[in-house]
């Protein structure tokens, strides 16, 4: 407990240099880029670029025709208006056919970097980084069917409807050590959590043995409050593909060396050994029938996985999970 209270106390004191590090970040920054300013910022801790994810926005304010701002916030700035008027969101919208405005939102991509801090598959920093754009939207109360404030300042809208309204920028958004987290998360149920499964099946498997999992995995992190208002935390396992994952085609019912042939196949073009059963459990790219067929193959006499990872598969079928 001790190791998870130092870790987090020490993310909130690095966090403000890489905070720093990511406002001294120029707009048109690459991976390269991103990796120098933070080394520049905190040389003790040699990140490395893993991947982006994109097509999420958040609300942002409010202009005029012209483009200059009324509001920062779209949502205070709607609370507000609807109030002036008394609730009455009819006549908020026949206010804005006269005087038009306009919503913005941010626009992101989330780049992830990770940085080891010991040998387990948990044992890394993980900073999370925010690539924002601005633009503008839509036209307020164009949304005629929109029976409240939130159809009126966030109905749906097209990304090819987007108008620049500013220059791109980086905001620091995250830094975790993941195996802390992970004790959090763990705390907040009885049974270990599917994540925490995840990784211990990595370490157990000849994965573990021959890879590291900050190579091929980054943590997506949600937090939310449960019903009582305490902070609660989620977390999912994403691969870091360049594209989709790796094809796998096999017949139904097929196994033994075909089946042995085609998982090979999979982990060779993944990257490292038993990358199969991951992505049986995250991405889907591998049917669950190949996990009964492999320890079926394996009971009789067809063993062509170490024995590790045969173990990981038949605790798996015994008490599934999923991430």
């Amino acid at each position: 407990m001790d190791t998870i209270l130092a870790w987090r106390e020490y993310c909130k004191t690095l966090a403000p240099r890489l905070q720093a590090a990511c406002r001294r970040m120029p707009a048109a920054a690459d991976p390269a880029a991103m990796v120098k300013t933070l080394e520049d910022e905190e040389p003790e801790w040699p990140f490395h670029y893993r991947m982006h994810r994109g097509g999420w926005y958040r609300l942002g304010g409010v202009m005029d025709g012209a483009g200059a701002k009324v509001a920062d916030s779209l949502e205070a700035w709607g609370e507000a208006a609807l109030a002036a008027y008394g609730g009455d969101l009819d006549a908020l919208r026949e206010e804005l056919e006269d005087a038009p405005l306009y919503a913005t939102r941010f626009t992101g991509d989330t780049h992830y970097l990770v940085a080891p801090t010991g040998d387990g598959p948990g044992d890394y920093l993980q900073l999370e980084i925010e690539e924002l754009q601005e633009v503008r939207a839509h036209r307020l109360g164009e949304n005629v069917d929109a029976s409240a404030l939130a159809g009126l300042i966030d109905p749906p809208v097209s990304p090819a409807r987007y108008e620049t309204a500013g220059e791109r920028f980086f905001r620091f958004r995250r830094l975790t050590h993941v195996g802390s987290i992970l004790a959090r998360i763990s705390a907040q149920k009885a049974d270990a959590p599917p994540l925490q499964r995840f990784l211990d099946d990595w370490r157990e498997s000849s994965a573990g043995a021959q890879s590291v999992f900050s190579q091929h995995w980054v943590i997506a992190l949600r937090e939310y409050l449960d019903r009582y208002r305490q902070t609660r935390y989620s977390a999912q396992p994403i691969a870091v593909l360049s594209g989709k994952p790796a094809a796998f085609g096999l017949a139904p019912g097929a196994g033994g060396l075909e089946l042995h042939n085609a998982l090979n196949a999979f982990d060779r073009e993944t990257g490292y050994p038993f990358a199969w059963f991951f992505h049986m459990l995250t991405t889907k790219a591998i049917p669950h029938r190949a996990a009964q067929t492999v320890v079926e193959d394996a009971l009789n006499g067809f063993a062509y996985l170490p024995q590790r990872d045969v173990n990981v598969v038949r605790n798996w079928l015994h008490r599934p999970y999923a991430v």
